[in-house]
């Protein structure tokens, strides 16, 4: 299926600014991409309370956005941004944040994990976990009528949030109610069927991939690593229910649907979906391309059945 044509029009419209590729692009030049988008995403639904708390880390401390949408949120998500651990900051998913506390009734936090290649791997995951072991330990407070804990991620966000799950799953708690992983980085093959596609070239290439995984695991060795490359895991038996959006025209589609499979195969129930006519980048576009309101009505249902099932 070809692109829709909302991101059609974009492409071209970012094809006319004249910007060079990503790939070409030194990390401080392409984390200006991001401060552009989020021009275009507008401002989200008001909350209920919104304030940035400070995380320690090792090493230092990260922000972490609370999102509170009502009085008595549902439970607690906590959200991971994509950007492939080089770029991405939480002011820049604020609008996709608030949308989504809005529409599931939960706290969403946002969490501003280090990035490379400042703070190489495993830093980025060693920082979300930290955060999710303080939504843990704040849960009454951030949901005083209790109510779930999700993990979730778009991309490099997929990959943490995937990490953290099998983590979790390692060290005994905490307890994780579902894991929503959209596009997620889950290898570091650049050669499968959906990375030499030349259809699947668009907003992320096969060369901004490599680009990528060069500044924020350039040992190769380490990307084999599970805590890299979560397919790599052994076991992936007793993880958590997982929610799984793949983009039709995506170099990390093959990826991302074979985790869900492996997964599936491992006994862990899995929902996935591929949004035909997207590209790698739909679900966090909001109020840009029409895919992203689709993909966040998929999880939203997602996040609602969970609460069925629950009752």
């Amino acid at each position: 299926m070809a692109l829709d044509d909302a991101t059609t029009a974009f492409l071209s419209q970012m094809a006319a600014s004249g910007a060079k590729p990503l790939h070409e692009m030194t990390p401080e030049e392409a984390r200006g991409l991001g401060q552009l988008l989020r021009d275009m995403y507008g401002a989200g639904p008001e909350m209920k309370q919104v304030r940035d708390v400070r995380v320690p880390v090792d090493g230092g401390d990260i922000a972490v956005r609370v999102l509170t949408p009502t009085e008595s949120p549902r439970g607690v998500l906590v959200y991971y941004h994509g950007g492939g651990w080089v770029i991405g900051a939480i002011d820049e998913f604020d609008t996709l944040g608030r949308i989504l506390a809005e529409r599931t009734g939960l706290t969403t936090l946002l969490v501003d994990y280090r990035l490379a290649p400042e703070h190489r791997y495993p830093t980025a995951v060693d920082d979300s976990w930290a955060a999710l072991l303080w939504a843990a330990e704040n849960r009454t407070e951030l949901a005083p009528s209790g109510g779930p804990l999700v993990i979730a991620g778009d991309s490099a966000g997929g990959n943490i949030s995937a990490v953290l799950a099998q983590r979790a799953k390692a060290a005994g708690g905490p307890a994780i109610d579902l894991q929503v992983l959209v596009y997620p980085v889950t290898d570091a093959d650049f050669d499968n069927e959906t990375y030499t596609d030349p259809e699947n070239q668009l907003m992320l290439t096969r060369d901004s991939m490599i680009w990528f995984w060069d500044h924020y695991a350039p040992d190769p060795a380490v990307r084999a690593e599970p805590d890299a490359s979560p397919i790599k895991a052994a076991d992936l038996a007793g993880l958590p229910p997982a929610v799984v959006l793949t983009a039709e025209h995506d170099v990390l589609r093959d990826e991302g649907e074979a985790y869900a499979r492996r997964l599936a195969w491992a006994g862990v129930p899995v929902q996935h979906r591929r949004f035909d006519g997207q590209m790698h980048g739909f679900f966090t576009m909001v109020n840009v391309l029409p895919g992203s309101a689709a993909g966040i009505d998929h999880v939203v249902a997602a996040i609602d059945e969970l609460f069925a099932t629950r009752a």
